[in-house]
This record gives C-alpha cells, structure tokens and sequence, in this order.
C-alpha cells in the first residue's frame, strides 16, 4: 500500500484549488481523477459567473464567503493571467409587484458588504440594455464573468509547479477509516493517505457513504440555450428569482456567447 500526506479526490475547480493550497503550503498531494481531463463535470458546466453577494443571508457562510471570495478571485485572475471581465448584472423586475423583491435585493446586499448595488428606474434599465423590458431593477458593477477552464489550468500550474500531482483515469472506489489515516480503494492502486479531501462533486455523497452514514442528496438538473442571433446585451440579466433557483437568465462568457438559463 503507497502512503501519501493528501490526498484531494475530483480535479474540479474545488479539488484544485483546495490542492494546490495544500501544495502551495509544502504538503504531499495527490489529486485523484476519474475522467482523463481536469474540470469535465460541474466545473465546465456553469454560468461561469463571478456573484457579488447580492441573495444569502446576513452573516451566513455563503454570503461572507462570497463577498470575499469575488475580490480574491477577481485578484487571482490578475496574478495569474486568467481571463475575466467585470461586466455587471442587472436584475429587473417586470411586473410593478416585484419591485418591492428588487428594492430587498439591494437592501440585503448592503447588509453583506455590497456597497455598490445602483437603483434604475424603467428607462435607465433600457438605456443600459435596450433589448430589455422592465418596470425597474438594480445594477450590480461588482459581478462578473471568467473563463473557468484558464482558471483551472492555472491553479493546476500551482499545483505541479509546488511538486502535487494528478492521477487522471483513475477511479476511487471504497474509502475507510484506518489506524493512522484513511485508505482508499482505487481501480489502480490502494492509497493511505494521512487527510482526505472529497471534492468528487455530483459522486461526493456517494463516496462518502462507503465510509460514514452520509446524507441523502437531491439533484437538480438545469438546460443552458444558446443565442445564435447578434449579441443584444452588454451585461447579465436576472429576473426576480423564482422558488428553488434564480430564474431563467442572460449570462455572456468572454467570447461574447450569450446563453440563456438555467432553467
């Protein structure tokens, strides 16, 4: 049985990032991935948006981690030569009996630290997005967009450049609790490693449960639609978010893409 310090299951932007850390920090890492590419499931398959802040609640771990996350991230990508651009968000209300969602959103994100949300009234919305109908809405300048697969390659470059390692088509199948760390049953090899990180995204709880009484997951799936026309919009747009996600919108990525979802 090979013994390593840590070992970080899934290569997506989570197992990644925490990997490198780790690396960075003069750990021993092995990263464990199943497909033969980083970043092919949950992390290639998003919005690709920086969030401001803007929905979580006061003081909860999404809303602190998200403020200060933005502007770590927005830092990283200018360190590290990933691509990114604040584009903004506009969130609108179309019906007048969700302006009063929109004036919350705006209160909600000055209690988390957002302090640049702007009010627009019906015709500043339209002269910011002419293709757009509203009664009202917010600008949010602070969010934006990144191209995630740079953001990935370049926190693999951390991690190899600080001696960590990824082991592509390789599939864990059975964690344990040993006497001294915790051993892993891979299609290729047995591991014991002395921490674990489980970043195996949609397959996490799964593993989880070959070693502890993990609970249940739910999973929801959404379609993105891509807009094969001119490009109509400059910025996001986000409707009042509807119960169980944040409605149908517009996203852009950097190649000027606009798709719209999830649904």
């Amino acid at each position: 049985m090979e013994r390593v310090e840590c070992v970080v299951i899934g290569a997506g932007v989570i197992g990644l990032a925490v990997a490198a850390e780790l690396a960075m920090r003069g750990r021993e890492v092995i990263v464990i991935e199943r497909h033969d590419v980083i970043g092919s499931e949950t992390s290639s398959r998003n919005s690709e948006v920086i969030h401001a802040g803007i929905y979580y609640p006061q003081d909860s771990l999404k809303a602190l981690m998200c403020v200060q996350g933005k502007e770590l991230l927005y830092r990283f990508c200018e360190a590290h030569g990933v691509g990114y651009r604040r584009c903004g968000k506009v969130i609108v209300a179309v019906q007048e009996e969700q302006l009063a969602t929109v004036r919350q959103y705006a209160v909600n994100a000055e209690r988390n630290g957002v302090h640049d949300l702007r009010w627009l009234e019906a015709d500043e919305v339209n002269e910011l997005e002419p293709e757009v109908m509203s009664v009202g809405g917010v600008l949010s300048p602070s969010t934006g967009i990144i191209d995630s697969h740079g953001y990935m390659l370049a926190l693999q470059g951390l991690l190899e450049s600080h001696g960590g390692l990824i082991a592509l088509n390789t599939s864990v199948e059975t964690i344990s609790a040993g006497a001294d760390g915790v051993d892993l049953s891979t299609d290729a090899m047995t591991l014991r490693a002395g921490f674990l990180v489980n970043a195996a995204g949609l397959q996490a709880p799964e593993l989880a449960a070959t070693m502890i009484d993990a609970p249940r997951p739910y999973y929801a799936k959404g379609h993105y639609y891509a807009y094969s026309g001119k490009q109509p919009f400059t910025r996001l747009v986000y409707p009042v978010a509807e119960e169980g996600g944040l409605g149908v919108h517009v996203t852009l990525d950097l190649g000027r893409q606009v798709k719209f979802g999830p649904d």
